[in-house]
């Protein structure tokens, strides 16, 4: 891109409506239609985290299964983590070029399949292959619902409902543990997939029946006259992964990108190895109660969700009228500076070292994670609306390229979890996941006071 296109697309970021984008645009559906379309991606959203962590209550129970050992099939979920990562090349394009709807209908219906497939595996390596194209599959939604909001609200009302769409993402990682603890307590792992399939399968209903098209009628179609053979040309050529990597010459969206990493590596090594940790700690004899301790973090991302993306939006309105009813992207970051810099650290360093220096007992571990996941919910929302607004035309790409980031993080996090509090211990763990939030918070403080106008 180059710079005076550059300065025009943030000189258009800059106003009350974004880009050139008119406001009949953000009125084309009602408020309690948007509100429904809204939850229906909020469940959708749910189905890929939750695939991600379900298996983590489970470890002990697949790796018998397949006679493996516990690190496999934790690495079965690092390599889950990394299709998560690679999928947003494609997809972020796919909805630009295909739809929105067509994006979502064919992507939950390929993880309805690929959970039949997990379902059904009889060996570790069709475990893992259908593990990893349920990932490819089930990340579009996480990057076509940003965008799909980024169609239906105004700039100063969509971090709102980007707070209640992550509020389906985060908790879908807290509640799968908790189900598939109980799955394995009273009956066989593979449950747990075909519980998956019946929620993907409720998903497919709501998306069929409750979620039109969404992209504007203005909006390019790259694809509208060409022959097959061009489609196919053009299709492959939008597909290339360089085109959401490519925006990261930017610092500000790289350490934009950087911060929601951070979040994620955080949520990946505090979840991954509980039931190697806690249950010994405390004595916990089943999965079913190490899965119970995943409820902590999950009530806090449903109590942040309350306040997270209207935080995000206060911060951007309180910005507009101070600068003269002149929108800036980047000073919605300025909302997820504290809870970066000093709430969370402050979480995960009294949770590890508690955990490993034994004191406080059940609740001060429990009280931690409850508060670390409200303060990620008053994190993700002004992030990943920061992504849609300040680069409008190619929001989707993006997006796709801050969750290939953010999933990088998580794999690697989810791959070292178990050696790492075996061998460093929890304590140390924990405070290497406090360290990388906390320079998060500072990236994306950097980028709000010098990047806000220009991406430099």
């Amino acid at each position: 891109m180059s710079g005076s296109q550059l300065e025009k697309n943030m000189n258009a970021a800059e106003r009350p409506g974004i880009g050139d984008t008119p406001d009949d645009e953000f009125n084309r559906f009602s408020a309690r239609r948007k509100t429904l379309m809204v939850v229906v991606l909020a469940w959708t959203g749910l189905l890929s985290p939750m695939a991600s962590t379900s298996v983590l209550s489970a470890i002990p129970n697949v790796a018998e299964a397949y006679s493996v050992s516990g690190s496999v099939i934790g690495l079965s979920n690092a390599l889950y983590l990394v299709f998560m990562a690679l999928s947003p090349c494609f997809w972020g394009p796919w909805c630009q070029t295909l739809g929105r709807r067509l994006s979502y209908l064919s992507s939950v219906t390929t993880f309805l399949g690929c959970s039949i497939g997990t379902a059904l595996s009889p060996n570790i390596a069709a475990f893992m292959v259908f593990r990893m194209a349920t990932a490819f599959a089930g990340t579009a939604v996480l990057i076509i619902g940003p965008v799909t909001i980024r169609d239906l609200y105004h700039p100063l009302e969509r971090a709102t409902a980007i707070g209640w769409f992550y509020t389906g993402t985060l908790f879908g990682q807290c509640v799968g543990p908790l189900l598939a603890g109980a799955i394995v307590t009273y009956t066989t792992w593979r449950v747990i997939f075909w519980l998956q399939t019946a929620l993907a399968a409720v998903s497919l209903f709501g998306i069929f029946f409750f979620l039109p098209e969404t992209l504007s009628e203005t909006a390019p179609r790259p694809l509208k006259g060409l022959t097959r053979t061009g489609k196919i040309k053009v299709l492959i050529t939008m597909t290339n992964p360089w085109r959401v990597i490519t925006p990261f010459q930017y610092p500000s969206l790289l350490v934009t990108a950087f911060a929601s990493g951070s979040l994620v590596w955080n949520q990946y090594a505090l979840f991954t190895p509980i039931r190697y940790v806690l249950n010994p700690r405390f004595n916990l004899s089943s999965p079913l109660q190490s899965g119970l301790l995943f409820l902590a973090p999950g009530i806090g991302y449903i109590v942040g969700s309350f306040g997270g993306g209207r935080w995000a939006d206060h911060v951007a309105r309180r910005s507009f009228q101070r600068r003269g009813n002149v929108f800036v992207a980047g000073d919605r970051l300025y909302a997820a500076v504290p809870f970066m810099v000093l709430l969370i650290p402050a979480c995960m360093l009294i949770y590890g070292w508690s955990v490993e220096r034994a004191f406080g007992g059940l609740a001060l571990p429990v009280i931690f994670m409850f508060l670390q996941g409200v303060a990620q919910l008053f994190c993700f929302p002004s992030l990943n609306t920061y992504c849609l607004d300040v680069m409008p035309e190619r929001s989707a790409e993006l997006i796709a390229g801050n969750f290939f980031i953010r999933y990088i993080f998580g794999a690697v996090a989810s791959a070292t979890a178990i050696p790492a509090a075996e061998s460093i211990g929890v304590g140390w763990y924990s405070t290497v996941s406090a360290v990388l939030v906390a320079a998060g918070g500072v990236g994306i403080w950097g980028a709000a006071r010098w990047g806000g106008k220009k991406l430099t």
